[in-house]
């Protein structure tokens, strides 16, 4: 008979709290004092999914987690973003309920014992911190335009994707674990908003209850709202719209894209004063594909952003890559403007030959996972 187990010396986590950070050095130590406090009697653990912080947020987490058994930390190399954060430590956790929570003490923490018992006593499979509801405010948390901002993106997700939540922008709350591994194949590893994802993508099958909480000034650290995380949102919006076809990274792509022929209208328009237009027609192809690859870096690679030296191989392997498509770009167009003088329409045409090779490519190659 083999010998039996040593009984562990501490209770299983019931409750994983998972806190995506970047660049929360001084929000960590605060964070977990606070979640102390509020768990007490409760078996929980922290997991800090920290993206790479310049500024060594993942090893304030770890120096904690050296004398504290209850808190991890998983530290992401090469991948950015919100969402894919959350995914990965929900995913990493073997508790039967999961939190998830900003770092940065704008969420009320006090609220989580709250949001496990409706969890434990199978009133709710999903728990929202919500803004929206009797008791709950923005508080000091949000300036009024953001505060708009977010009131707006609501009513979309609302109107568009059907969730019926008074806050589906929320970034604070609680599931069962066994909700998230379900539908977990689904949900989008880019975007800001994991709980809009997981209500959408759930179809309606999760019971539902929201929680008013007030939220909170940020005391250290920086916002990760900006205008990039707009449009990631709208993204996600159509690509639940489209069940999950079309992506929200191709979405971005696209985006730039038609950026890129507005670009490269402008530039063969300017070319066309000095230049045949076959030569001008080159031009703005190398002006619109220089265009599209420091967008691209910026916006719809922003997980794999290439920086310094590798920008530089970044941009010649963009431009080697698309040189199938310029060829057929720089052929159609010229064979169009042939035919008809609309310098317009041989341009558009001819642009549009190579966006799909240049997505294809370019994901691959350029921007490939490391």
């Amino acid at each position: 008979m083999p010998a039996s187990p040593t009984p562990l010396p501490f209770k299983p986590a019931e409750l994983t709290v998972v806190l995506p950070t970047y660049n929360e050095k001084a929000n960590v130590p605060l964070i977990v004092e606070k979640l102390d406090a509020a768990l007490a009697g409760i078996a929980w653990e922290a997991v800090f999914v920290d993206d790479n912080s310049p500024d060594g947020t993942a090893d304030v987490a770890k120096e904690i987690a050296r004398r504290d058994p209850r808190i991890r930390c998983i530290r992401r190399v090469g991948r950015r973003g919100l969402s894919g954060a959350c995914v990965e430590g929900m995913l990493a956790s073997s508790a039967p309920f999961v939190a998830v929570m900003d770092a940065d003490l704008q969420h009320d923490e006090s609220l989580l014992p709250r949001m496990l018992n409706l969890l434990r006593a199978d009133e709710a499979d999903l728990v929202v911190a919500s803004r929206f509801v009797e008791g709950g405010t923005v508080g000091d948390g949000l300036s009024a335009t953001r505060a708009w901002g977010s009131g707006v993106a609501n009513s979309l997700a609302r109107v568009l994707l059907g969730v019926e939540l008074s806050d589906p922008m929320s970034g604070f709350f609680a599931i069962r674990r066994d909700k998230v591994d379900a539908v977990a194949p689904k949900l989008s590893s880019q975007g800001f908003k994991i709980m809009l994802d997981i209500a959408a993508s759930a179809k309606g099958a999760l019971r539902v209850k929201e929680l008013p909480f007030v939220f909170r000034e940020r005391l250290h650290g920086e916002s990760k709202l900006d205008t990039l995380v707009t449009l990631e949102y709208l993204g996600l919006l159509v690509s639940k719209l489209t069940r999950d076809i079309v992506s929200v990274r191709f979405l971005m792509f696209g985006l730039v894209g038609a950026s890129g022929v507005v670009v490269h209208l402008a530039s063969l328009r300017a070319a066309l004063v000095a230049l045949p237009f076959g030569q001008a027609q080159l031009f703005a192809t190398v002006v619109a594909m220089t265009w599209n690859f420091f967008l691209n870096n910026q916006l719809t690679y922003r997980d794999r952003r290439l920086k310094g030296f590798a920008a530089v191989k970044g941009l010649l392997s963009f431009y080697l890559v698309c040189s199938v498509g310029v060829v057929a770009n720089v052929g159609v167009a010229d064979w169009i403007y042939g035919m008809d003088t609309s310098w317009w329409l041989a341009g558009t045409a001819g642009a549009a030959m190579g966006a799909v090779w240049n997505y294809a490519a370019s994901s691959v190659l350029t921007w490939r996972k490391g």
